[in-house]
Formats: structure tokens, C-alpha cells, sequence
């Protein structure tokens, strides 16, 4: 992995739980404890406000946001994927909120990413599997 995605993987992982560990990021980033303290110090020194406790963790700063960013191939098929086979188990509302995600979700994407989350094929057991029914 280029140094800048980790950066940016690291910024994600953070922004996305009110405490990472460094052995948890290192874990999640497959560096070591040692590669995450320099980043984050890097990330500090660039002004990015992430603040860090030992034996605690690290957390942004509060009233810090980012703005949303874009979904990957794989993320946006993976988001395709969980709509598709949750769909069945759902109730009509909750089933069709999750299509209206869905499509909101695949119409930002760029055009390659959409074609890929697509065309995603996908495989399901049907809703009536091993006794259990879809409501």
C-alpha cells in the first residue's frame, strides 16, 4: 500500500470510531504499532487534528469534520451486495428505503464504479431457506 492511501486509510479508520487503539490500527492498516505513532505524527504536524492518549487511544478533535468521501469499487459493491441480500428479510418499507439508498448511493458514484457495483453478480440462498421465510 502507497504510504498516501495508508494516510488516508489511517484518517478514515479513525474518523470512523470514537477510539482507535495504535494496535488495533496497525492490526486493520498491517503495519506496525511503531508505523502508525510516526503517521499519526506526521498527520499531527500536517494539521490534521487527531488527538492521542497513551493507553487510550486516538480520536479527532472536537467539532472536526470531513467531508464525505467517495465509496470504492469494492466498497460500492459490497453496499450493493448487503441491500440485495438483506432485501428479502425486510419489511416493504424498510426494503424499499434500502433501494432508495441504493440508488442515491450508485447515482454519485463515478461511472466505472457504478457499471462495476451494477453488475455486481450476485448469488443468494432463496427466502425460504432451511425452514426460515421472509416476512
Amino acid at each position: 500500500m502507497r504510504r498516501a492511501d495508508r494516510l488516508f486509510h489511517l484518517v478514515q479508520l479513525v474518523r470512523g470510531r470514537r477510539l482507535s487503539t495504535a494496535a488495533f490500527l496497525a492490526e486493520r492498516l498491517e503495519i506496525s504499532e511503531r508505523t502508525v505513532y510516526r503517521d499519526v505524527a506526521d498527520l499531527q504536524r500536517q494539521g490534521v487534528p487527531i488527538e492521542g492518549e497513551p493507553g487510550v487511544g486516538y480520536r479527532f478533535g472536537a467539532g472536526f469534520e470531513l467531508p464525505p468521501l467517495m465509496f470504492s469499487q469494492d466498497e460500492a459493491k459490497a453496499l450493493v451486495a448487503a441491500v440485495r441480500l438483506s432485501q428479502p428479510w425486510l419489511d416493504a418499507p424498510l426494503a424499499l428505503a434500502a433501494e432508495d439508498a441504493l440508488g442515491k448511493m450508485l447515482s454519485i458514484l463515478p461511472s466505472a464504479a457504478r457499471v462495476a457495483a451494477e453488475s455486481l453478480a450476485l448469488y443468494a440462498p432463496p427466502t425460504s431457506y432451511n425452514g426460515l421465510t421472509a416476512p
